[in-house]
């Protein structure tokens, strides 16, 4: 009977036309979902068997389509636990099924692009459906991604890197250009290792000024490392071109007690490059009663020089060091490609973890879940981990992929749809009404 087919082809439209109508209902009611794909409706035609040239329209069916692959646009929220995807691929989530004072991991990876993750009282990033974002953290496997809630420990100094220009002349207090070898330190006092309080003056007075740098013990204690440089042979007079560095033991001690202590002893060539060792080391370095403990200084390649200078001074000066006190973390950024740093009171920078990104060969057969994630199936195929061209910006998030106006477009068009296959089953009634009044 053409008119029943009629009807239940009707009947199918129905329910395809209800079916996309479900679809844009929630494609709308997310449109500020953050994350959000938006779920198209394919209509599939269902043909039924018949021979050559008396096939019928056939039914309808429906199935719905993902659209993981369309980006959607990315919002600035200044808050920088947050992070957008810019291309393809999923953060890696997993859920929690303990409590949300002691949490306890599902084990089983979830996949979404919802991004909008913040800290919660463990220090857990957390995004807005409840997903732990995952991680991996100190070069180890993938854990839940927790910020320090204890301070940075204190790292002991142990090597500071100098760069510096000596000049050829050195203009001490004591140098005079009439007087040869005037600008050199005493033979007395660049002999020994330390120079004492007693000979502090005159130690000062024939040498230049070698710069300072803050250095820590390994408790974090600050003090500050003094230097001085002091020539003891030049090549104008027939020798070849030495300093001694020195760094300040004490500023209060007097008579025979070590005020200054010898570093070591750089070289150079009369063109002013360095010909001794381009490091030395200092056993055990201790500064007005600190002891921090041993260190290098390095001047590295072409880090030290010895040319000359109109003022006589040391000039191009730069001293780092290796060590910080303890801190606590006053930050947290992610970086394009996807390191979760730390910034620390002691200026310090540490990378807390790499955020875990996944990627698909077959996006939209992926399994859609609650709170914007997706499981994988068999037919998406397993994930591969890594950028692999994608990047991502901290402070933001990648909002609904769903265009309010195109929606509002495609629901006029299925109520249309949706009134012509009431149409069809009140004409098919009609005409089942006229078979009937003709037997009476």
């Amino acid at each position: 009977m053409g008119i029943l087919n009629a009807l239940s082809t009707a009947v199918t439209g129905l329910s395809a036309q209800s079916y996309a109508l479900e679809n844009i209902s929630g494609n709308i009611a997310n449109s500020q979902t953050v994350g959000f794909k938006r779920v198209d409706t394919s209509f599939v035609d269902l043909i039924p068997d018949a021979p050559a040239r008396h096939e019928s329209a056939g039914s309808v069916g429906t199935f719905s389509q993902l659209t993981n692959t369309l980006q959607g646009s990315l919002k600035s929220t200044g808050i920088t636990t947050n992070m957008a995807l810019n291309g393809d691929g999923y953060f890696t989530v997993q859920s929690n099924t303990g409590s949300n004072s002691q949490p306890v991991f599902s084990g089983q990876n979830l996949f979404t692009r919802r991004g909008d993750f913040q800290s919660d009282a463990n220090g857990y990033l957390v995004n807005g459906s409840g997903n732990y974002l995952m991680g991996s953290v100190s070069g180890q496997g993938s854990a839940p991604i927790k910020l320090p809630t204890t301070p940075l420990p204190a790292k002991q100094t142990g090597g500071v890197t100098y760069q510096a220009n000596l000049p050829l002349y050195p203009k001490t207090a004591r140098a005079d250009a009439a007087v040869a070898g005037s600008e050199l330190l005493d033979a007395g006092l660049a002999g020994g290792a330390t120079v004492s309080g007693a000979d502090r003056a005159a130690f000062l007075g024939q040498t230049i000024a070698g710069g300072d740098v803050t250095v820590y013990d390994g408790a974090g204690t600050a003090v500050t490392m003094q230097t001085r440089w002091g020539k003891t042979a030049s090549s104008a007079a027939g020798g070849t071109d030495t300093w001694n560095l020195y760094y300040q033991v004490s500023p209060t001690a007097t008579g025979s007690a070590a005020a200054w202590a010898k570093v070591g002893a750089a070289t150079f060539t009369p063109s002013g490059a360095l010909t001794s060792a381009s490091s030395m080391t200092i056993p055990s370095l201790a500064i007005n009663g600190t002891t921090v403990g041993p260190v290098s200084v390095k001047f590295g390649s072409g880090n030290l020089t010895q040319y000359g200078d109109a003022g006589g001074e040391m000039s191009n000066g730069n001293i780092q060091q290796d060590g910080y006190s303890t801190g606590t973390l006053n930050g947290v950024s992610v970086s394009s490609d996807g390191r979760v740093t730390g910034s620390y009171s002691n200026g310090q920078i540490s990378t807390i973890a790499q955020v875990l990104v996944a990627h698909f060969n077959a996006n939209d057969l992926l399994k859609r879940m609650d709170g914007g994630s997706y499981a994988q199936t068999a037919e998406s195929g397993a994930p591969s981990f890594g950028l692999q061209g994608s990047s991502l910006t901290g402070g933001s998030v990648e909002m609904s992929n769903t265009d309010i106006s195109d929606e509002f477009s495609k629901m006029i068009v299925t109520q249309q749809a949706y009134s012509a296959n009431t149409r069809v089953m009140s004409t098919a009634q009609q005409m089942l009404q006229d078979v009937i009044n003709v037997i009476r």
